[in-house]
């Protein structure tokens, strides 16, 4: 199996020491999001390789040497200001620690996440041609494969409209975007592509891929896999061991985090060396063994 770590919630930001404890542990408790009386666990000897998805991979870098699975990451770089992602780093940091982190994983096993695109006024189709023209030149050498995705209308989104002030698209916007980003990216000896968006961009230059897909997985696991059904996507199935609604960046476009209420109370019931990301196991729990 592959684990998600992860896309309801980013644990390399936020909850590395747990993770490094359940990894030392051998084992991790997940408990289902739709049915929170059964948990899942996990025992890392049926994990095949771990796909880290954040938007600050500084606090896993001192962690890399321990983990001796096959890493893949997703660092998402997108130019928002604390408007749109309050708790978010710096940008000029995170850059610098994804370019501390591709030799240590491998330049073909990171990814970078231009994701999601919006337009309004502040961030215009002017504004984004030139901050991904940015960011292809400071990580050239570094990075070579870049995915985009566009907006959708989640619920955090409508209830945050008045912040992210977005318009909708219009057919000439998809192209100039397309055009510029494809060019700024063979410039600089990348690839950019969508994973399942109603617009791929493939006719404006954008490769066709998915988040994880099927030769990538076999390239580094020698194993093969079923598509990700939950996703209804062709990527690589995988297991999120996330709890939605604990993620402290607050980012206003978030799919993860839809209520503030929640992700402090959850934040405040995260304990360190629980096997559960948030809370501590109950005497009614149902625990099963997720098999390979």
């Amino acid at each position: 199996m592959i684990l998600n770590v992860s896309g309801r919630t980013d644990i390399v930001a936020f909850y590395m020491e747990w993770f490094m404890n359940r990894y030392h542990n051998g084992y991790v408790d997940v408990r289902n999001p739709f049915y929170p009386k059964q948990v899942s666990r996990i025992f890392f000897e049926n994990v095949d390789a771990i796909l880290f998805c954040t938007k600050n991979p500084i606090p896993i870098l001192k962690y890399i040497p321990e983990i001796q699975k096959p890493i893949l990451f997703h660092v998402t770089l997108t130019p928002y200001k604390k408007d749109i992602e309050p708790n978010v780093p710096p940008k000029g940091k995170i850059i610098d620690a994804i370019k501390e982190l591709s030799p240590l994983v491998g330049i073909e096993n990171l990814y970078v996440r231009y994701d999601p695109i919006f337009l309004s006024d502040k961030y215009s189709v002017s504004y984004h041609k030139k901050a991904f023209a940015n960011l292809c030149r400071l990580l050239e050498g570094y990075v070579k494969h870049i995915i985009v995705s566009f907006l959708d209308d989640y619920q955090n989104v409508r209830k945050n409209t008045a912040i992210l002030k977005f318009r909708p698209w219009q057919e000439k916007d998809y192209e100039e975007i397309g055009k510029s980003f494809s060019e700024s990216a063979r410039k600089h000896g990348m690839t950019v592509q969508t994973c399942f968006e109603k617009r791929n961009l493939h006719e404006y230059g954008f490769q066709i891929g998915e988040c994880l897909s099927h030769e990538l997985a076999y390239r580094i696991t020698k194993k093969t896999y079923p598509s990700w059904k939950a996703r209804n996507c062709h990527c690589v199935e995988m297991i999120d061991i996330g709890v939605y609604n604990s993620c402290k960046h607050f980012c206003k476009y978030c799919y993860a985090n839809y209520d503030e209420k929640k992700v402090k109370g959850n934040i405040s019931n995260h304990h360190p060396n629980s096997s559960l990301l948030i809370g501590e196991l109950e005497e009614d729990d149902m625990i099963k063994e997720r098999k390979k």
